[in-house]
Parts: C-alpha cells; sequence; structure tokens
C-alpha cells in the first residue's frame, strides 16, 4: 500500500505515450537522461501551466522502473517551445551541479541545424552581434549596449527552396539563434516571430537541436548523441 500511494504522486502514464516517451530516449544511465524533444514541448514550467518535459519524464521513469517516492529529474539547460531535438536532463542532483558548471564552462559542445529561405551572404562565418532582451514581449533585439553573443554557421545543404545550415554557439543569449540569423537576413523558416514570412503548418520553427557531445559528469566517458531530423523536413539529408 505505501508504494502504490507514493506512486500516485505522478500521472499514470499510458500504453500509447509510454511507448512514444521510450523511443524517443536518445541516452540513458543512472545519472543522465537525453530526450528527442518535439516543437510544441516545454522543457521546464512555465506560466502557460502546461505539463513540462522534466514532470512528464518523472512520471514516466516513476512507472517504468516502479520507483516509489520522488523522482529527480533536473533541468541544466532549455530549448525554446517551438524548437526541437536534443534536450539533456539530469537524473541525480550530483550530475545537475556538475553539468550546470561544465555548461558555464562551455565543456558542453552543442551543434544546431536550421533552415531559412534566404542564403546566407557566405556560406561559412562567425557572427558577432550584441543582443537585448524584452522581457515583455520574449524576444532579443541587437543593440549596442546588449551582451556579445557570437556564432558560427555554415551552409551544408540546399533544396529547392531552402537553406540548411549548421550552428555552433560560444555564447548562451536567450533566442541567440534565432535573433542572430534573422539579423543576418537569414530568419529561420517558420519563426514569425523573427521574420519569416509564413509559419510552418504545425506551428514549430525550423531549428534543430542536432548533437551534443561532452564528457560524462560521473562516468567521465565520452557521450555524444545525434537527434533525427524531423519528418517535416523534407528533402534533407540526416
Amino acid at each position: 500500500m505505501y508504494l502504490c500511494s507514493q506512486m500516485s504522486i505522478y500521472r499514470e502514464i499510458s500504453t500509447a505515450e509510454f511507448q512514444d516517451l521510450t523511443s524517443r530516449i536518445l541516452y540513458e544511465d543512472n545519472h543522465l537522461l537525453v530526450f528527442n524533444k518535439r516543437s510544441g514541448e516545454i522543457v521546464q514550467g512555465d506560466k502557460t501551466g502546461d505539463e513540462p518535459l522534466s514532470e512528464t519524464l518523472k512520471a514516466f521513469i516513476a512507472q517504468r522502473d516502479n520507483k516509489p517516492g520522488q523522482v529527480f529529474m533536473g533541468v541544466p539547460h532549455r530549448l525554446d517551445r517551438p524548437v526541437s531535438g536534443v534536450t539533456l536532463f539530469a537524473k541525480t542532483s550530483k550530475a545537475l551541479e556538475r553539468l550546470n558548471n561544465m555548461l558555464r564552462e562551455g565543456a558542453i559542445h552543442k551543434t544546431y541545424w536550421a533552415l531559412t529561405a534566404n542564403r546566407p551572404p557566405k556560406d561559412s562565418d562567425t557572427l558577432t552581434d550584441f543582443l537585448v532582451r524584452n522581457e515583455s514581449q520574449n524576444k532579443s533585439y541587437v543593440a549596442k549596449n546588449g551582451k556579445e553573443a557570437r556564432l558560427k554557421y555554415s551552409l551544408i545543404q540546399t533544396t529547392e527552396r531552402y537553406f540548411l545550415l549548421e550552428i555552433q554557439l560560444f555564447t548562451g543569449r536567450h533566442h541567440q539563434i534565432r535573433c542572430q540569423l534573422a539579423n543576418m537576413g537569414c530568419p529561420i523558416k517558420g519563426d514569425l516571430k523573427y521574420g519569416a514570412k509564413r509559419s510552418n503548418p504545425d506551428g514549430s520553427i525550423s531549428l534543430l537541436a542536432r548533437h551534443i557531445q561532452f564528457i560524462h559528469p560521473v562516468k567521465k566517458t565520452e557521450v555524444d548523441v545525434t537527434a533525427p531530423v524531423p519528418s517535416t523536413w523534407k528533402g534533407i539529408q540526416g
């Protein structure tokens, strides 16, 4: 009875949702979970009140592992709601603390893919801008008095209508990729907030957290994970 009463703190995951969540785990051990986030999902709770992935995964693990009591699911970094791809969670407080330190030190290497309707001025370049965040609009702007934002992009594929850019971040500013690409004249496909001409049918923007690589904070082994390309990205190989 004690086990049942403790497990009831989390909602029951249906069979279909359980299978879906299982299929989207890209890496997992006792300390970490790397998950393939869909556009529209939120990573951590916000003012919408929608259930975040951090809570969904707690319920999933409690059910899967028949785990009594609380499940720990720390969030070292977040992806914007309309963005998809690799999302990192910590299953222990020790791992969370170490991952947070690694992020501050630049020891976690993330690569993003973005589709844009406009070809960039150069096939490869490093962009340095200064960004200011407008809290009420939930939007960032390029401004002289902002914080430095730096990224490198490379054009890696083209389709009949779109250009695929691979992006490495050197800083972690609010909406950095979205704002800097738009400032370059290449708003991300579907990103109306930053100047795209039309929305994507599913409400997403075509920005994917494609790859993450780092040394495991506890095991000290390499973790190297790649997210699949969304099925809606027609004509993109990957």
